[in-house]
């Protein structure tokens, strides 16, 4: 099996949003064919997600699949996992053979998905951060669970989403701070609302690729964010998440597959 970490960056991730296993394993035929190098899966679209589901849609691949649970049906409606649930599932998952798992920075703490609650000491918990927990028996309780996800053969990529504009220095903190849990990749992404922040978020990447010895993929949403997509893993980001054929259920500000694997080739020949 392919090792998510091990993927020459920036790694092209087909980003899998279905109800089905049938239609998943269709939609990840056509990434693999239009040039992913890995598979995104959120289990949490799919309308059953037992071990034997997973595993039928894990076995139809070629790519290393990331599964993950971001608590939303196919329609975004809220889903309505309890942080147990969502645990079990990444189990679940490993166990089927998923390479990786993508378990965000509030697991087991859910107040901490809309927004920061504990004590303001940190440069990155400015803002009102969402998904940043800084409670040292809930961290104490994802690094024993990560542990468990490595005992399964299985990696795991730790994300935040704190949803905020951050400057470097917040950025960079704030995944050393994410690093002592022993994750295999991070993902942070925050905001973007100007040109400045947009430039800020390229200027944030080339330090991270200094600083952070774990691979890390960063991008900036929001109204400007859009560049730091592609702009971001060309200068070391580890992960592209991609679109290949875009529906109702797509995150619409997610580029299309076909296009950044054109970029990247490109770049690669210059």
């Amino acid at each position: 099996m392919k090792i998510l970490s091990k993927l020459q960056a920036p790694a092209i991730a087909g980003v899998i949003r279905e109800k089905t296993a049938k239609v998943a394993i269709a939609e990840i035929k056509n990434c693999m064919y239009d040039g992913a190098d890995m598979i995104d899966l959120h289990m949490s679209c799919l309308e059953k997600f037992d071990t034997y589901t997973l595993k039928s849609i894990i076995a139809s691949s070629k790519l290393p699949i990331l599964a993950l649970n971001y608590n939303n049906r196919y329609d975004w409606s809220e889903a309505g996992f309890s942080e147990e649930d969502r645990a079990e599932s990444f189990l679940c998952a490993a166990d089927a053979g998923a390479a990786g798992i993508d378990m965000q920075g509030y697991t087991f703490h859910a107040p901490s998905k809309d927004g920061f609650c504990g004590e303001d000491k940190y440069s990155f918990t400015k803002g009102n951060p969402k998904e940043i927990v800084t409670d040292e028996a809930i961290i104490s309780k994802q690094c024993e669970f990560i542990e468990k996800i490595h005992s399964k053969s299985a990696e795991v990529l730790l994300s935040c989403h704190p949803g905020v504009p951050m400057n470097c220095q917040q950025v960079v903190e704030l995944a050393l701070f994410l690093e002592k849990r022993n994750p295999d990749i991070i993902k942070i992404v925050t905001a973007a609302t100007n040109e400045d922040e947009l430039v800020e978020s390229f200027k944030t990447m080339v330090a991270l690729k200094k600083e952070v010895k774990t691979p890390v993929s960063y991008h900036a949403n929001g109204k400007e964010g859009s560049l730091s997509r592609i702009i971001n893993p060309i200068l070391g980001g580890q992960m592209i998440f991609c679109v290949d054929r875009f529906s109702q259920s797509s995150t619409m500000e997610q580029l299309d597959l076909k296009t950044v694997k054109a970029v990247i080739d490109n770049m690669k020949k210059i």
